[in-house]
Formats: structure tokens, C-alpha cells, sequence
């Protein structure tokens, strides 16, 4: 007797959810737990698991709006599906000798010897308690090595790799795409001998065709895109015929689409058209609007596209809202002439690089001129935490990197003990590490003052977002030469605008802008910063 599985609630105010995909077919043979489909909501995309063992029938299909409690599907727990059986198997295998077809599958076998272990999300660092299963590198059923990376998991912070802890036949729990907690089970492992090839059927069965040639697919794997490569080929309008799968048995994976994606001209930058030559071809997902003077000139390309938001990014956006609604932010301003700076940067860089193997930027002069003015200001290098105010003796420099994912703040420790040689050395070690999306959870935790340097990208002045739970922020900004009065005449010079931004629940303006004079001060006259004066 088939069982109704219906939709629960996802949570409060939640009543309805669409069925976003599904990751079983009609009529297949399902685990207890074993993830249907995916269900998405006004608030996240979750996944749905199993309620029994048995065969599937679908009755809400893909891309519909469901209501809570409505039918999802049904499972006959007494049922079986064909291809599951013994006996299907055989007379399967006989059929393809009779017929002289070839067998779908001479990949590598592997035998279980019982034990299965559980592989759990752990905590990738202080405060994060969901992840996303962002891509699988392993397929369902592989034999995967100790240590071998099985997938990507993103957090609010970074991307993270996944190693195997223990070798062992892997069975996948937790697609791509899927949200979860940690301590969920994202997989698990089937203790196995080492995998091996099972010698070639000399029968007349195997025709001379090789298994590994395009024309004859290892399984239905073949040219079948991931979840997360079907979401792109829909958003791109692209076609899986036009896409060579690098996944296992030719599956299409995410960076399949991705490169594609890339390689192909997009028609926003393509050549203008001609006149009396015919127009570009429009994509079936897009229509051309209806040109208000019919005119050539008129007929200029309108496209659109839509891109779902990292997690990253929500929880980018998520903490910036935050900050604006629970923290009184001010933001002072104050200009600083670089000449001097910058005369001993040029002085000194050549031998600065050869005795330290690294160059002389501005950034370490900031971050130190920054670490001093705290030591004479320490409210600005505090924060509050449960109505306490929590002052730090030291200095744990947060230094903003625009990366591939989005922005990121990299912690220097105790950047206050550190000279500007050891200072520009993290800065570079952290900055390549953000870029190629290394950074480890650590590496981002726990700073107690931040800077971020908008003028890299020619900004002449902003109000900079303070990092939660910190209290203040320095922003820097592009260098202009710019008329000053020096000694009572007018002389060009190399001038940056400085933008504190603070939480004047904890400091005061006549702490901020006095902190922001003493920069000031310590970057016009760079021989304090070594004298501490």
C-alpha cells in the first residue's frame, strides 16, 4: 500500500514553497532519508529526504507552487524497482549477450565489507552554524581515498575544500545546491577492498567499440548536467548537447558550464549592427521588445539576466544591514598631505625590496600610524558585548580584500608588534591567499580594527561600513595633487582624504577625530612612527 508523503512546514509564516528539482525519477527505488528533491522557499532552499523505503511516484513535478500539506508524492514501501532485482540484473546481462549490445558499465567494482561510517558537517568556525554544499568533486559510488577532497562547502565567509575521512565506498547525502546545518550528515562511507577493474567479457557481447569512446557512454551520467550545471545552463540558456562533461561518466559539472559560459562572446559587447545587415540572434528565453520608432537606430539590444546570490553575498548583505540598524555610525573626515610618505617610499624602496624580498607600500605605513594612534585612543580599538565594553591591548589589523566571492577582511595578529617589512609580508600572504579563495575561517576571525583602501579603485572619498563587532574602521582613498597652503603659500601636493567611520555608542567625537589627527599626524611626519612620538 503506497504511502502519501506531504509537505511540512519549513517554518513559521511559511505556506508555500516550490518544488525547485528532482533528484529521483518516477518509478525509482528510494532509502529511508535519501533526499527526494529540493523545495524552495521565500527564505532558503532545503532539501527533502525520505520518509520510508520503497518506490517512488511523483505527483507535484518540477518548477511548481505547492502549499504546505499538499501530496508531494506517494512510496510503495512493498514495492521494487525492476532494475534493483537479482533477477532483472541477470536476465539484463543475458539480453545484451543475445543481442550482441554493449553492456553499459565497465567501471572500476568495488566490494563492501559492511561497516559504514557517517561523515558529518563539522563547524568550519566560531558562529557559523549552516553551510552549502556548493559542488561535489566526487560521484555517487566512487571508492574515494583518506584525505581526498569529495566536495566544496561555502560558508558565510569562505569557500572551504572537504576532505574524506576515511577511504571507502562513498553514497552521497546531501546534493549540490542543498543547505544544512552542522552536524548533518553530509555523506557516507562503505568500508571496501580497493577498487578493480573486472576483466573484459570475450563473449560476442562486447562489440570492438571502446567503452571510453564518445559514441558509447558509460551510463545515463553521460552529458547529464550537476544540479548546480543545470541551474547555470537555465540561466545562460545554454544547451547541454554543446557542453563536454569532465565529470565522472561525462557528467556535465559546474565548471563545464562555467567555461563554456566564458569562452562564448556575450552579446552585450558583440559588434554594432550594420545597417541592412540582419540583427543578432535572440536567445528562446529572451524577447526582443517592440521598437517605440521603427528606425535602425532604435534598435539598440535590451537583455537581462539573473544570477542567484551566493551565500557570501547574502550574508555580506545581511551583516551590512545589521550594522546600519543596530549601531549609532558616524563617519569624520580629515585630509592627509602624502609628500612626506611618499619621498621615503621612493628613497627607500629599492633596498626596502632587496633586504626584505618584499615591497614598500603605503598600506604598512597606515596599518602602523593606525596600531599607534590606538594605543593613545583604545576605545576605538574596543567593541561592546553584552552591555560590557571589551578593550583590547592589542591590535588585530582587519585589512579588506575585494575577492572573486566578494569582500573579504583577513585578520594581521597583533599587527602593533610587527615592523613594515613583517607587515607588508601578511599583507601579501593574506591578499593572494583571499584572491584564489584560500583564506581559512581563522584568518578571518577575530579582528579589532579594520581598514579599507577604496582609493585602488579611484574613489575620492566614501563613508566606509563598520566590520561587526568592531567599533571603527579607516578608509583610504586615491591620492590627487592637490593646492595646499604650506608655510603661507600655496604649493601642490599629494593629498589623500581619511574617513573614520565609528559607533558612537562606545566612542566619542572627541575621541574619533583626535584619533584620526594623530594618523594624521604620524603619516605627514613618518619619523614618529619609529621615534613613538
Amino acid at each position: 500500500m503506497s504511502i502519501e508523503i506531504k509537505i511540512p512546514s519549513p517554518g513559521e509564516s511559511i505556506t508555500e514553497v516550490v518544488i525547485e528539482t528532482w533528484l529521483k525519477a518516477d518509478g525509482d527505488y528510494v532509502e529511508l532519508d535519501e533526499v527526494l528533491c529540493e523545495i524552495e522557499t521565500d527564505k532558503a532552499t532545503l532539501p527533502f529526504p525520505s520518509e520510508v523505503a520503497g518506490i517512488l511516484k511523483i505527483i507535484i513535478p518540477e518548477g511548481e507552487e505547492a502549499n504546505v500539506g499538499d501530496v508531494l508524492c506517494t512510496i510503495d514501501p512493498e514495492g521494487v524497482a525492476a532494475s534493483e532485482t537479482p533477477q532483472a540484473a541477470a536476465v539484463e546481462a543475458e539480453d545484451s549477450v543475445t543481442t550482441g549490445e554493449t553492456p553499459v558499465a565497465t567501471i572500476p567494482q568495488v566490494s563492501a565489507t559492511g561497516k559504514i561510517t557517517e561523515i558529518k558537517i563539522p563547524s568550519p568556525g566560531e558562529s557559523i552554524t549552516e553551510v552549502v554544499i556548493e559542488t561535489w568533486l566526487k560521484a555517487d559510488g566512487d571508492y574515494v581515498q583518506l584525505d581526498e577532497v569529495l566536495c566544496e562547502i561555502e560558508t558565510d565567509k569562505a569557500t572551504l575544500p572537504f576532505p574524506s575521512e576515511v577511504a571507502g565506498i562513498l553514497k552521497i547525502v546531501l546534493p549540490e545546491g542543498a543547505e544544512a546545518k552542522v552536524g548533518d550528515v553530509l555523506c557516507t562511507i562503505a568500508d571496501a577492498e580497493t577498487p578493480t577493474v573486472p576483466a573484459a567479457n570475450t563473449t560476442e557481447s562486447m562489440t570492438e567499440e571502446s567503452p571510453e569512446s564518445p559514441s558509447s557512454p558509460l551510463s545515463y551520467a553521460s552529458g547529464t548536467p550537476s544540479v548546480a550545471a543545470a541551474k547555470i545552463i537555465a540561466e545562460r540558456d545554454l544547451s547541454p548537447e554543446e557542453i563536454q562533461g569532465t565529470g565522472k561518466a561525462g557528467r556535465i559539472t559546474k565548471a563545464d558550464a562555467l567555461a563554456v559560459q566564458k569562452s562564448e562572446p556575450s552579446q552585450l559587447t558583440s559588434s554594432p549592427i550594420v545597417s541592412g545587415s540582419a540583427p543578432p540572434p535572440v536567445s528562446k528565453s529572451q524577447t526582443p521588445p517592440a521598437p517605440s520608432v521603427p528606425s535602425q537606430e532604435a534598435a539598440g539590444m535590451r537583455n537581462t539576466r539573473r544570477e542567484k546570490m551566493t551565500r557570501i553575498r547574502k550574508k555580506i548583505s545581511e551583516r551590512l544591514v545589521s550594522v546600519k540598524n543596530e549601531t549609532a555610525m558616524l563617519t569624520t573626515f580629515n585630509e592627509v598631505d602624502m609628500q612626506s610618505v611618499m619621498e621615503l617610499r621612493s628613497k627607500y624602496k629599492d633596498g626596502f625590496l632587496k633586504k626584505h624580498n618584499v615591497k614598500l607600500g603605503f598600506m604598512s605605513f597606515f596599518t602602523k600610524a593606525c596600531t599607534e594612534a590606538l594605543r593613545d585612543f583604545p576605545a576605538v580599538n574596543g567593541m561592546i558585548d553584552q552591555g560590557e565594553i571589551v578593550f583590547h591591548d592589542y591590535v588585530d589589523m582587519g585589512i579588506a580584500v575585494s575577492a572573486p566571492r566578494g569582500l573579504v577582511v583577513p585578520v594581521i595578529r597583533n599587527a602593533e608588534s610587527l615592523t613594515l617589512a613583517q607587515i607588508e609580508a601578511e599583507i601579501v600572504r593574506l591578499a593572494t591567499k583571499a584572491r584564489d579563495n584560500k583564506l581559512s575561517i581563522d584568518e578571518m576571525s577575530g579582528g579589532t580594527f579594520s581598514i579599507t583602501n577604496g582609493g585602488i579603485f579611484g574613489s575620492m572619498l566614501s563613508t566606509p561600513i563598520i566590520n561587526p563587532p568592531q567599533s571603527a574602521i579607516l578608509g583610504m582613498h586615491n591620492i590627487v595633487q592637490r593646492p595646499l597652503a604650506v608655510n603661507g603659500k600655496v604649493e601642490i601636493r599629494p593629498v589623500m582624504y581619511l574617513a573614520l567611520s565609528y559607533d558612537h555608542r562606545i566612542i566619542d567625537g572627541r575621541e574619533s577625530v583626535s584619533f584620526l589627527v594623530k594618523v594624521k599626524e604620524y603619516l605627514e611626519d613618518p619619523a614618529r612612527l619609529l621615534l613613538g612620538v
